[in-house]
């Protein structure tokens, strides 16, 4: 059988691997630094757990598992089974009695479960930082895989907006160190809602925000399109053609929807919140530049109540490299009322690929080994491994070339793997106490003492 992976996921290389641990390396150090503690959930919850909270469109992208119980049951249980599931193949593949468990599509709603769950031991505000792949039965495309890794960090039992301000200083922070140039987008679904109401569309809000998060995919006309296709008159969509065409200036658009939101109290709270979240963020430093209203940007997330956030790469065309938002009602569908949160993620693929495109990895974010010992054989062998044991206590990388062989052979192995130096310890070298090393970029050869070595 020709080997091939399944659709929408990868391999990763040493060089890979080593790129992504330096990203997340980084972003892990930034969550402990605003206060984050580390957390991890199972790869598959419950299918219960995860549908309905992601919206229609969400639903649709999750992975579910077949239930192995068929294999484990009896003889004549597995054949009503067998036969139930031969009844199913012409329907959704959604019946209870094929699958009942699914791969987690976000770590936002595990996390929801694990509070509700626990939340009696935690104290709050509970912050917690996690980082671990997902699944999603999307269509594979360049940024977009069907297993992919999210970095995650969310407060959970605080209203307070100092966390989304907060948020925002973890994000530009952690770009910067990346070296990423970003501008982080931001709206509130309360202002959603109050447009919703102002354009007399109450009862289609989920409609509404699921065609204008599409805005930047498919323009304008397609977004209205698929508000006619959701059954929205032409007399609604026509109220909020302003949209389109807002300014650069955050204020100006703001002043514009306290004008229309007279006397709708959920918008104007959506604005007021806004306002907090901005200025206060301009007052800490933030560039304005970096942190842009849109009015806009929806996320098709139907558990969002407040702020929204979505980070995009200045200098690379690529889609968002980040996103999050407040989510004060997630757990009361876990039955534990009164826990509000808000959460931020990092898409450490896409900004992989970002700073891969940007040529942003360090030569350090490649894990290379340092020394190569050439292999001469007989009593040079033992004396080269009593000298890479001491090169590791010191934390130094080495390793000794397996066979005796050409030293021809042996160069190659350490030009193909990238490694920095190639060391000689022949029989003259033993004698003399001393070490032959060739540092291969430079192409320079020296000999020194054996202690001269060790120390440097």
């Amino acid at each position: 059988m020709k080997p091939s992976l399944a659709k929408g996921t990868r391999d990763f290389t040493s060089l890979e691997v080593s790129r992504r641990k330096y990203i997340i390396n980084i972003l892990q150090k930034n969550f402990e630094l605003f206060g984050f503690q580390p957390l991890e959930t199972p790869s598959f919850e419950n299918l219960s757990t995860l549908t309905g909270k992601y919206g229609e469109e969400g639903d649709r992208l999750i992975f579910k598992i077949l239930n192995s119980s068929i294999n484990e049951a009896k003889d004549d249980k597995k054949v009503q089974m067998q036969n139930d599931f031969q009844k199913a193949l012409d329907k959704p593949f959604s019946s209870e009695s094929l699958t009942d468990k699914a791969l987690r599509y976000d770590l936002t709603v595990p996390f929801a479960r694990f509070v509700a769950m626990n939340h009696g031991k935690l104290t709050f505000p509970y912050k917690r930082y996690q980082i671990q792949p997902v699944w999603r039965a999307d269509r594979p495309q360049k940024g977009r895989f069907r297993e992919f890794y999210q970095c995650d960090a969310d407060v959970v039992g605080s209203k307070s907006l100092w966390q989304e301000v907060d948020l925002v200083q973890l994000y530009l922070k952690s770009f910067a160190e990346l070296k990423v140039s970003v501008t982080i987008h931001i709206n509130n679904r309360k202002i959603l809602s109050g447009l919703a109401e102002y354009a007399g569309i109450t009862d289609k809000l989920i409609d509404f925000t699921v065609a204008l998060d599409k805005l930047d995919k498919i323009g304008k006309d397609g977004v209205v399109k698929e508000l006619l296709e959701r059954n929205i008159s032409q007399d609604s969509i026509d109220k909020l053609d302003f949209l389109f065409s807002q300014s650069n200036d955050a204020l100006e658009n703001l002043l514009q929807l306290k004008e229309k939101f007279a006397g709708n109290e959920t918008g104007l709270k959506g604005v007021e919140e806004l306002e907090f979240v901005l200025t206060q963020s301009v007052n800490l430093g933030v560039d304005i530049q970096n942190l842009v209203f849109d009015i806009t940007l929806a996320r098709g997330l139907d558990y969002y109540t407040g702020a929204i956030f979505e980070v995009k790469a200045d200098e690379a065309q690529m889609g968002s490299i980040g996103g999050g938002g407040r989510y004060d009602n997630l757990t009361e569908v876990f039955g534990v009322k009164n826990v509000p949160g808000i959460g931020i993620s990092f898409g450490l693929d896409r900004i992989y690929l970002v700073m891969e495109e940007l040529n942003l990895f360090p030569e350090e974010a490649a894990s290379n080994v340092e020394y190569l010992f050439a292999n001469f054989g007989g009593k040079e062998t033992i004396e080269a491994l009593k000298l890479i044991i001491q090169l590791r206590e010191k934390g130094i990388s080495a390793e000794l070339y397996p066979e005796s062989t050409k030293i021809n052979k042996q160069f190659t192995y350490a030009e193909k793997k990238g490694i920095k130096n190639l060391v000689f310890l022949g029989e003259e070298e033993i004698k003399n106490k001393t070490v032959t090393f060739k540092n291969l970029e430079a192409g320079e050869q020296k000999t020194v003492s054996l202690e001269e070595f060790l120390e440097k």
